[in-house]
């Protein structure tokens, strides 16, 4: 087959999205296929064939691109590197490349391409791609839709979604309950999400969430174990439970080699387990996911589980969780990503 991995793109994770890409663009070379791997946003400019990037199959992946950074990505920046001036966030080449595969393996994380966006439009031109279609995609991106579907068929944490300036910072800080977590709305990989415990931390963490948009979830802080279950095709694979060495599980302890210890099957009884699975199966079902996804949740020390969030398009970097999980029931890495692109064909074909 011929596939385009598509990565990058303008999103806080882009650089996340960069290390999945080239990790499955080399599964995929490695089972056969021809591969080629671009950075949306960029796309073709500095390949020196553009009117015949067929060269793109072959060619490698940019060592750089293989490790995430311990913070992430200066946006303005990227912009600015960026020598095509128009604005499309499709980069010159790329729609026309991923018009003349079979598929598009979409490895994208956060905004740009994990919220629907991306999804509709190769809708309207036809290209088939990996993954859940357009809409699960924009509904699961917003965490406070994603609670209020879920709430009553899955426990979630009491929240309240905040919309505000530099001039609401101060009653906010007044008024809020604390222990809390504060989360942009529309963020993964932990981006611009603060634990806090007191009021000028909680101060902080209003600011750090203005400069990623001013929309946030304010929840209720649940001290516990942290879990984390992917589903395939609608059946979750054992949960894998996350111990950050310092800390939570942020944007460093979820990709720094090292900085979490990861336990997959996790300590849990059979009981527990099952509750977990099935709680991660419903949100799928409610959300219309498809194909695959990772479900991440929170114990608290009475022992009830509580919904954090849902990501369509799990991390497939070397320290990624879906891969783990997978594993642990005999299916490598090469094998889950020819999984997912059967799975999408499939899905695709249907419609």
């Amino acid at each position: 087959m011929k596939i385009v991995v598509l990565a990058g793109g303008l999103s806080p994770e882009r650089d996340v999205s960069l290390s999945s890409g080239t990790k499955i663009a080399a599964a995929l070379r490695g089972l056969g296929h021809q591969v080629a791997l671009v950075d949306m946003y960029f796309g073709l400019e500095d390949y020196p064939g553009l009117t015949d990037p067929q060269g793109l199959y072959a060619a490698p992946a940019p060592e750089k691109w293989e490790k995430v950074k311990r913070s992430e990505p200066d946006l303005a920046a990227v912009r600015a590197s960026r020598k095509w001036q128009g604005k499309s966030e499709f980069g010159p080449g790329v729609l026309e490349l991923c018009q003349n595969c079979d598929v598009v393996f979409l490895a994208f994380h956060g905004q740009c391409g994990e919220d629907g966006r991306v999804q509709a439009a190769f809708d309207l031109l036809g290209i088939p791609y990996t993954g859940a279609g357009y809409l699960s995609n924009a509904m699961a991106m917003d965490k406070d839709l994603t609670k209020r579907l879920v709430r009553g068929e899955v426990p979630t944490p009491n929240w309240t979604l905040v919309e505000y300036t530099q001039a609401d910072i101060d009653r906010l800080t007044q008024d809020t309950a604390v222990p809390c977590v504060v989360k942009p709305v529309a963020s993964g990989s932990s981006i611009g999400v603060s634990v806090v415990h007191d009021r000028s931390a909680l101060r902080s963490a209003l600011e750090l969430g203005l400069r990623h948009g001013g929309k946030c979830v304010i929840e209720d802080f649940i001290k516990g174990r942290e879990f984390s279950v992917g589903v395939l095709d609608g059946k979750a694979l054992p949960p894998i439970e996350i111990v950050p060495k310092v800390g939570f599980y942020d944007y460093e302890n979820k990709y720094q080699v090292g900085a979490s210890e990861e336990i997959c099957p996790a300590h849990l009884s059979d009981g527990d387990t099952a509750t977990l699975q099935r709680y991660a199966e419903k949100v799928f079902e409610i959300i219309g996911l498809s194909v695959y996804s990772r479900i991440d949740f929170m114990r608290d020390e009475a022992g009830q589980f509580w919904l954090l969030e849902a990501n369509t398009l799990p991390g497939m970097t070397p320290t990624s969780l879906m891969p783990q999980e997978a594993a642990a029931v005999g299916m490598d890495y090469p094998t889950l990503c020819q999984h997912i692109i059967d799975s999408s064909l499939k899905q695709n074909r249907r419609g």
